[in-house]
């Protein structure tokens, strides 16, 4: 009978044989190796939110680095492993971004006559280029690639870099950030509230990425102290979490009653001027319905919120829609509402701008305030060097002539008988520096979050849930409560801990009233912005500094 001993080496020594394989793979397999790796990964992100896939994702990465700093029969040249290295993350990115955006083509079929053609480069070329954040940060890492604990680190702090590089590079697009397997669990995701998304991202990179250092290249010997402090300081994330978001139910605002519509409206040529005036009936009669024996519909409702570009024409043209609508407020309902709006600037008004707008209508049909929205998405809302790429035929999704025009500076919205409001349409709300743009910060701190967008595009894909979580993040972030008006979902009102109030199921038609909870006391990413997860890495950057010192001079061996 094999002694504990005996079964222990065996052990040992399947998975030293198992590191080696990976590290000193070549040619395809390897190839496979880093594209699998990113694929696996995707599981830790909504809406699997299996966190432990990104420790074997993190975990073979750093095993195929190790290959990159190996000599082998003297055929490989200096430079060779920064290559290497860059191969390595580029496929490992790849791999992640194409299982993690397949659902972008879903849009590409809604009106399949005009984008079907542009199916692949939604699909593969998109996910094809974001890999090139992770190519450099890979090389990056390999510069600084030592023994021990210390090349896990350098992979985290360069995957630290490379994803914030990401969120602000060409506009931005920081979409299934490295972070959110962290962030889609309300416990660990309170992390954020001290560091933002980019801050969980390196925690995540530094904690999972250290099963990879179990086994020691010399003799193949066990070393479990940096993965058990690495599971220690998940432990401690997790508690911090629980402290946080464990407490008593979030107070409520007075006298206010929210009711978000969520009307369910399909995209394509349905959505069209010649049906305005039918889906506008849609939304008086849902915004009306009344949801239990005891409610009288919209009259005791104070604010109601439609979601983005709710109408097929300019609301602010047509006044038989508004004066529909004041009839349906007439108990004296506020209204904020996605709406297109046009400027019309130069000689005679000849230059018309169109803009992706929130807009408030009071009970007589005047509008109130309003917010444009600042990031629009490429290709979808805008395309960029439209003059050249208008040649091959290439438009955004929207039909306006030009797209939309970016909106100014950031702004509060004013909704009377509420605090100010943080607007976010759409995409906006998967960027962090939207609530902790410290050097960007309005006068006063708004009193809660709203974002109004339309998945409708993505249908019943993991892009809706996606796009759920990373909001429902900013109310992390920031302390304020989010209140979300989705087209088909997910429609929600969190408190200020990310904590769900109420919510409508993905492609539900309904309404969903709900008060408005009280903001938090503001956090610190929302008080320092970047510069919190920035001080995070330079902490990391002086231990990394501290560890390379210590560390022996010789090459790993393997």
């Amino acid at each position: 009978m094999p002694t504990q001993s005996t079964q222990t080496g065996a052990w040992r020594g399947a998975f030293h044989a198992l590191a080696d394989a990976v590290a000193l793979s070549s040619g395809w397999r390897r190839r496979a190796i880093a594209f699998s790796a990113g694929a696996i990964g995707v599981a830790a992100l909504p809406p699997i939110g299996f966190t432990p896939a990104l420790a074997v994702s993190l975990t073979l990465a750093v095993w195929l680095l190790d290959g990159s700093t190996a000599w082998r029969g003297g055929n490989r040249r200096p430079g060779d492993a920064s290559s290497s290295a860059f191969a390595v993350g580029w496929q490992w990115g790849f791999g992640y971004f194409l299982f993690g955006l397949w659902w972008l083509g879903a849009a590409f079929l809604v009106d399949a006559d005009k984008f079907a053609w542009a199916l692949p480069l939604g699909v593969v070329a998109l996910p094809a280029a974001l890999a090139f954040f992770f190519g450099f940060a890979f090389a990056a890492a390999r510069l600084f690639w030592s023994r021990g604990y210390a090349r896990a680190l350098a992979l985290a702090l360069a995957i630290f870099c490379g994803e914030w590089l990401r969120a602000v590079a060409f506009t931005g697009f920081p979409w299934n950030e490295i972070g959110m397997a962290f962030a889609d669990n309300l416990w660990l995701a309170q992390g954020a509230s001290a560091v933002g998304l980019h801050g969980l991202t390196l925690l995540a990179v530094m904690t999972l990425a250290t099963p990879a250092t179990i086994i020691d290249a010399e003799g193949g010997r066990l070393r479990w102290g940096p993965t058990a402090i690495g599971a220690l300081a998940i432990l401690a994330l997790l508690a911090f979490g629980v402290v946080r978001a464990s407490g008593p139910p979030s107070a409520f605002l007075p006298n206010v009653k929210l009711r978000i519509m969520q009307p369910n409206v399909a995209q394509g040529p349905s959505f069209s001027p010649q049906n305005g005036e039918a889906l506008l009936a849609q939304y008086l009669e849902l915004s009306d319905r009344a949801t239990s024996p005891t409610s009288s519909g919209i009259a005791d409702v104070t604010h109601l919120i439609w979601p983005e570009s709710a109408f097929p024409f300019l609301l602010a043209r047509e006044p038989k829609a508004l004066a529909k609508i004041a009839v349906l407020l007439r108990g004296g309902a506020t209204l904020v509402t996605g709406a297109a709006r046009i400027e019309e600037t130069g000689a005679g008004g000849k230059t018309q701008l169109y803009f992706n707008s929130m807009q408030v209508v009071d009970s007589r049909g005047n509008l109130g305030d309003r917010y444009d929205k600042r990031r629009l998405v490429p290709f979808g809302e805008y395309v960029p060097f439209s003059s050249w790429l208008a040649r091959f035929g290439v438009s955004q999704f929207v039909s306006l002539p030009g797209g939309f025009e970016s909106g100014a500076s950031p702004q509060v919205l004013k909704v009377p008988g509420l605090p100010t409001a943080l607007p976010l349409i759409c995409y906006e709300a998967i960027f962090p520096q939207e609530v902790g743009t410290f050097w960007q910060k309005p006068v006063e701190r708004p009193g809660w979050i709203l974002n109004i967008t339309d998945d409708a595009w993505f249908g019943l894909t993991p892009g809706p849930r996606q796009h759920f979580a990373q909001a429902r993040l900013r109310a992390v972030e920031s302390g304020l409560p989010l209140i979300r008006a989705a087209n088909s979902g997910i429609s929600a009102v969190t408190d200020g801990f990310g904590r769900i109030v109420a919510q409508l199921p993905l492609n539900a038609r309904d309404v969903l009233d709900a008060p408005l909870p009280v903001a938090e006391q503001e956090t610190p990413f929302s008080r320092l912005g970047g510069a919190a997860p920035a001080s995070l890495g330079v902490s990391c950057i002086l231990f990394l500094i501290f560890l390379r010192r210590r560390a022996k001079t010789k090459p790993l061996a393997f």
